[in-house]
């Protein structure tokens, strides 16, 4: 068999392994659920006239997620990659500050980081987890980096590391137990990117939840969306308050009087988004259950196929199973874009991850360590469809 055959049979065994669990295409990779109270709740923020950063679904919202997480507080804000903007902020992050991201990661996570004035140093990744490769990145920064005066300073650039931001890939908690002995045995401070792991967990407790602040995104295509939104989640009162603050523009509380006392930011989520994030949060036990449902669905139909394996949650993790993840063996790894336009062609949307921040014109010139895990990862992975609607 030659090549474009043997990429042609694995292709059409993909696309019929698909098709037995979602059944006839077009199927898009991901779409939203809105079959609780979503219009009631607009329809009563509407009818209250207070749509925007004031209302009664923004503090219900921001209460509920605390209480489903097991954060002590969450704030609710516009976007996830503001609520990593602030949250890197409050950590101390300055202008000329390295800190720690992933290659593999959306852009956002990266991004976030210069909105600090500070750079991006990026981290190798693993195949158990998709994420930051903890036992790898201990060695690199053994090797690269000394403490002075209880800061991280890297030998290269004479910069101070001054965070790490792990982000749990497609849901997938990663090695939280590696990365929080890093950030303490290296004096960084833990910020967690769970933008895409609302309702995954690392030995039984929520991702999010273990730094110094962890940080979600309810974009249209996440677990629940809020249309646009992001929170900021942490278990310390007192930076909880100074999110607020300088997420509502740094105003002053006063019956008329507009006092800020610093530089703000606009950052605060509607009360219409929270309108839709309520409603969205009553419903995300049974989204949960049907996505986990689809992947075991998904890892019957593809148990028969040779060279691939569905991505499952690490061992002692419960993952929210947010996207559903073929990942090739390496010798199939030159098929990946064959399987990508065949699918996509059969209406069955798939994508691969994302380009490696490193390689990203912004971000070419930018610290980081020997990336030989990511840039395998990145040529074999292959998400599917995976919307919690699936199954009915």
């Amino acid at each position: 068999m030659n090549a474009t055959s043997a990429q042609r049979s694995l292709a059409d065994q993909v696309i019929a392994a698909i098709r037995a669990v979602v059944g006839a295409g077009p199927v898009p990779l991901h779409e939203p659920s809105f079959a609780g109270n979503e219009r009631l709740y607009l329809q009563e923020c509407i009818d209250s006239t207070f749509v925007s950063s004031v209302g009664k679904f923004v503090d219900r919202f921001e209460a509920e997620l605390a209480a489903y997480t097991g954060a002590k507080h969450a704030v609710a804000l516009v976007n996830g990659t503001a609520a990593l903007h602030i949250a890197l902020k409050l950590a101390g992050v300055k202008e000329g500050d390295e800190v720690l991201v992933p290659a593999l990661s959306f852009v956002a996570t990266a991004n976030a980081v210069t909105y600090c004035g500070a750079i991006p140093h990026f981290v190798d990744s693993e195949s158990l987890t998709l994420g930051m490769n903890a036992a790898k990145l201990r060695a690199y920064l053994n090797e690269h980096t000394e403490q002075r005066s209880n800061q991280c300073i890297n030998r290269a650039t004479g910069r101070v590391i001054r965070a790490i931001v792990p982000m749990h890939t497609f849901g997938h908690p990663v090695d939280l137990e590696g990365l929080l002995a890093i950030a303490h045995d290296f004096n960084l401070a833990l910020l967690e990117d769970a933008a895409e792991s609302l309702g995954s967990y690392y030995r039984n407790q929520h991702t999010g939840t273990f730094g110094l602040m962890g940080t979600l995104s309810f974009n249209g295509n996440k677990t629940i969306t809020t249309g646009g939104g992001g929170a900021i989640l942490t278990n310390d009162s007192a930076l909880a308050r100074r999110a607020k603050h300088l997420t509502t523009t740094a105003k002053l509380p006063h019956a008329w009087e507009y006092w800020h006392d610093e530089i703000g930011y606009n950052y605060r989520m509607p009360n219409l988004n929270a309108a839709l994030g309520c409603a969205q949060l009553e419903q995300l036990p049974a989204m949960l259950d049907a996505k986990r449902a689809v992947f075991h669905r998904y890892q019957e139909a593809f148990a028969p196929l040779t060279g691939l394996r569905v991505v499952a949650e690490p061992e002692h993790c419960q993952s929210n199973y947010w996207l559903q993840t073929l990942l090739l063996d390496t010798a199939f790894a030159e098929q990946r874009d064959a399987i990508l336009k065949a699918t996509n062609d059969a209406g069955f949307m798939t994508r691969p991850a994302w380009t490696l921040m490193h390689e990203l014109t912004p971000f070419k010139d930018c610290p980081r360590m020997d990336l030989a895990g990511a840039q395998s990862l990145v040529q074999r992975l292959i998400n599917i469809p995976s919307s919690s609607r699936l199954i009915a």
